[in-house]
Order: C-alpha cells, then sequence, then structure tokens
C-alpha cells in the first residue's frame, strides 16, 4: 500500500502541473483590451485637466 501513496504522488503533481498550465496559457486578450480602454481614458482625462490653462 506504501508502495501505491509513492505512485500517486507524481501522479498527482503531474496533473495539478498540467492544470496550472491550463491556466497559465488561457488567452486574456478581453482583459487587457479593457485595461487598455481604461488607461486611454484616464490619459484622456488627464489631458484635459492639464490643458486648461489654469495656475497650479
Amino acid at each position: 500500500m506504501a508502495a501505491l501513496a509513492w505512485l500517486l504522488i507524481p501522479l498527482f503533481a503531474a496533473v495539478g502541473a498540467a492544470i496550472w498550465g491550463v491556466w497559465a496559457a488561457r488567452s486574456r486578450t478581453t482583459e487587457d483590451i479593457a485595461e487598455l480602454a481604461g488607461y486611454a481614458r484616464f490619459r484622456a482625462a488627464m489631458d484635459r485637466t492639464h490643458s486648461s490653462g489654469g495656475s497650479v
């Protein structure tokens, strides 16, 4: 029975590594597009505040 336990440890490690590999390689393009759009809105807002010509 102890030998079976020692054989199951690498099996669980391989399954865990496979799951992590699939998770790490997933497509994240939708999240990137949303972040870039938010950054563009931030830049536009900063340009509006700094180009108003008021004294700081």
